[in-house]
């Protein structure tokens, strides 16, 4: 589903990647730990095309994205990539429904569909009664919920989760961690995760440890 194969990143003279090659297979839970300052994030960025390498290549889906211009990768990362962070990213004048719906209107789906879809992923997240509510009006286990739904929305290749469970007590931590088993399981889905969460890494299918921008041999 995705390869990553000499990923280098330097910001001025800090080289924060070092050549990272790895493979994710479909519908596979990898997690990614280490400690703070060892290119987690900076590697999920640039898989989810938020951010270019220096050099090195990344495919998805067998498509090689790395030489796209930035319109055909805007375009690709709406189709194929969903994204699910720690503070889960609502805007907050929209209903949790036209929030999950965004993605949909940015590659024009139209306006039924979409909120058909929608309403179909909300109801499997048991929201079904929070549709009309605003971001302020949920919880915050809700509010996450809310972004997964969002990032399923054009049934992405991947999602990629940047401490997804970090904002969240232990009970939405637990209802979360089981959401994304039950995603892979049901539905195939993959996911690539960066988390300080030792239980959603024993979870995963695969752990992957990061230090000092390279991956350390398991």
């Amino acid at each position: 589903m995705i390869r990553v194969q000499k990923i280098r990143k330097s910001f001025g003279s800090l080289e924060v990647l070092k050549g990272i090659d790895l493979d994710v297979a479909s519908g596979e839970i990898v997690s990614i730990v280490g400690p703070s300052g060892a290119g987690k994030t900076t590697l999920l960025q640039i898989m989810g095309t938020l951010n270019r390498p220096d050099s090195g290549q990344i495919w998805i889906r067998d498509t090689g994205i790395s030489s796209m211009d930035d319109r055909r990768l805007a375009a690709f990362r709406n189709r194929e990539i969903g994204f699910v962070f720690q503070f889960h990213h609502l805007l907050p004048e929209f209903t949790a429904l036209e929030n999950v719906c965004i993605p949909a209107y940015i590659c024009k789906t139209p306006r039924k569909k979409a909120e058909k879809r929608a309403k179909e992923l909300l109801d499997y997240l048991r929201l079904s009664d929070r549709m009309e509510h605003k971001p302020a009006e949920l919880s915050g286990g809700e509010k996450q919920r809310v972004a997964v739904a969002r990032a399923l929305m054009n049934n992405p290749a991947v999602i990629l989760a940047d401490e997804p469970s970090g904002n969240l007590d232990s009970e939405n931590q637990r209802e979360l961690h089981q959401l994304f088993l039950r995603l892979r399981d049901e539905f195939h889905q993959t996911f690539v995760i960066v988390t300080h969460d030792t239980a959603l890494a024993t979870l995963s299918d695969r752990v992957i440890t990061m230090r000092d921008g390279r991956i350390v041999p398991s």
